[in-house]
């Protein structure tokens, strides 16, 4: 594999609105990312993203753009974001942002034009699509719920294709002037300073043009947009030539946000020639799905959670990276996701993060993920600011579900419990703003808050810094971001366990730990231990001792190993 810049970086994600106010309005803005950087630099980081700040409605929480070339007011100007970029260039820190380029704004200047003028050229910008039969073109569902069709006002028996919300047109990737703008966009960010992008659904940008209707899936006689998104090819064209002409002249880093991708376009995907640097690996949050939405979502089944993990990162041995991830702003909180209820405390938290930030691949953090915050209780639907869970929680309710019940799905799956505002400290509103949140903060910020965990050296937050450090230490570095990664007692019913090797040398560092209630006894057959690098609750000696003594190791509950071995 050629080396690239990116492959030992450690990567955080700022959802900018939730981060830091720097200026007491409620919303958070890049003032308050500039402010923070050293508190970044100091946990690990290489690498931010900022999720969007790009001038919208913000009807899908900036993810409607309605000017590409533009910082929205709330997150403050152009020239703080030149900074942001010089002082993070300064710590040897990258900034990448979201590159929103399936659809765009209702709001923007070419959905207008293409509103106002049916002759001109912005027409062909969108898809605009006669109905069949006094119906919609076809039956799809778009991803927020209804019909991904939008009836145009004022001309009979024309929609235009929406797969997000009405006020997110999709843009026509088919229409070379369309692709040309989209790629002067890139490239003018890119001469700015920026070091990437991550990408989002991009999967969606390949349509196929004769809009043919599936099998319904659901009551409401519409099937899942997702279903043509599967069926149509040739998207690997539109990325190439993406690729070609903005990304890999730049040595831009470039993450995507990949779903419904066919198995054997890995490789495309992020092989040696790859579209992309890496994608994101959403194995585990796809078993948090349900068949017709979060009402019918089961709970997470450990032994499927690691085997999905297993899988994926063998998947992609030999292949390329995939960026690993316990959640970001479109999931709830993994430690509220993917622990038991009798692991959901700092123990099981670290648990988790070790298991995690030592796969193969590059390790991206979520704001707040490093302290272990936690989904966030509401007591009524209007407290939730997100038009998905909006959407979910009618949909539980059509269903048959109760408020009370409707409520409970949206706390186990709303994607606002990641959207929260971060806790900075136990003062007011969390230390996050001095005005009022546009989003409540969670009432467990009195508990939960980096301030409390800086001054604690057992801390979740202080085991993110050394499981980071770890990662980066010279003597295991080419290990971590090269080496293999070899399951390990799978037999036991919760024990996630792996080895990190390394071709043509004797290094190995096995990664155990036991999501069980009841302690578990491995044996370290035809191995010894060197050395406990890292262990979650602090026993390291005793470990040591016990391994050294009879070649076996005992994990309790929620207890994570970091251990060296070599063969006898």
């Amino acid at each position: 594999m050629t080396k690239r810049w990116w492959h030992d970086k450690v990567a955080y994600q700022i959802y900018p609105k939730s981060f830091y106010d720097s200026n007491g309005d409620g919303i958070g803005d890049l003032g308050g990312v500039l402010s923070k950087l050293d508190y970044l630099k100091d946990l690990g980081i290489d690498i931010i993203w900022l999720s969007p700040i790009y001038q919208s409605p913000f009807v899908d929480q900036g993810y409607d753009i309605s000017d590409y070339y533009k910082i929205a007011e709330c997150f403050g100007t152009m020239e703080e974001f030149d900074t942001l970029l010089a002082e993070a260039k300064k710590r040897n820190m990258y900034i990448i942002m979201d590159l929103v380029v399936n659809h765009c704004s209702s709001e923007h200047k070419w959905f207008k034009e293409a509103l106002k003028n049916p002759k001109g050229e912005y027409r062909d910008y969108f898809y605009f699509v006669k109905g069949k039969n006094g119906q919609p073109p076809s039956n799809y569902r778009s991803y927020f719920g209804g019909s991904v069709w939008e009836p145009v006002k004022g001309e009979k028996d024309l929609y235009y294709l929406h797969m997000f919300s009405k006020e997110q047109p999709d843009l026509n990737w088919e229409n070379p002037k369309v692709r040309e703008q989209i790629y002067r966009m890139i490239n003018w960010w890119l001469n700015k300073g920026l070091a990437g992008f991550r990408i989002d659904a991009i999967m969606n940008i390949k349509k196929d043009l004769e809009f043919k209707s599936f099998e319904p899936d659901g009551e409401d006689g519409l099937a899942s947009c997702t279903k043509m998104v599967e069926a149509v090819s040739g998207i690997g064209d539109f990325l190439e030539e993406m690729k070609a002409v903005t990304f890999e002249p730049k040595d831009a880093f470039t993450v995507g946000e990949v779903f419904n991708m066919k198995k054997e376009e890995l490789e495309d995907f992020i092989g040696e020639e790859g579209h992309f640097s890496t994608m994101f690996d959403f194995s585990a949050h796809l078993l948090t799905l349900g068949e017709h939405g979060w009402y019918d979502a089961k709970p997470i089944d450990f032994k499927e959670w690691r085997q999905t993990i297993i899988s994926s990162q063998l998947e992609a041995e030999g292949i390329g990276f995939k960026a690993n991830i316990i959640e970001n702003h479109d999931e709830p909180r993994g430690v509220s996701t993917f622990l038991p209820d009798y692991a959901q405390n700092d123990d099981g938290k670290k648990m988790l993060a070790t298991v995690s930030l030592l796969l193969r691949g590059i390790p991206f953090l979520f704001q707040g993920q490093e302290i272990g915050m936690t989904n966030c209780r509401h007591n009524d639907i209007n407290e939730y600011d997100d038009i998905n869970t909006i959407d979910q929680y009618h949909l539980a309710l059509d269903a048959g579900l109760t408020k009370e019940q409707a409520l409970k799905v949206c706390y186990t799956h709303s994607r606002d419990n990641g959207r929260t505002p971060m806790q900075w400290s136990a003062t007011k509103h969390a230390g996050f703003s001095t005005g009022t949140p546009w989003l409540p903060v969670n009432p467990n910020y009195f508990s939960i808050n980096v301030e409390k965990q800086e001054n604690q050296p057992n801390s979740v937050l202080n085991y993110y810094k050394e499981l980071i450090a770890l990662r980066k230490f010279p003597a295991y570095k080419e290990l971590f971001v090269y080496g293999s990664f070899v399951p390990a007692f799978t037999e036991y019913d919760y024990i996630f366990a792996y080895f990190r090797t390394l071709k043509h040398t004797d290094a190995k560092i096995l990664v155990a730990a036991n999501f069980g209630q009841e302690s578990e006894t491995l044996e370290l057959v035809e191995l010894q231990p060197e050395k406990v690098l890292l262990m979650n609750t602090g026993f390291e000696k005793e470990i040591f001792e016990e391994a050294d003594k009879d070649g076996c190791i005992t994990l309790h509950s929620c207890e994570a190993v970091v251990i060296v071995v070599t063969d006898y």
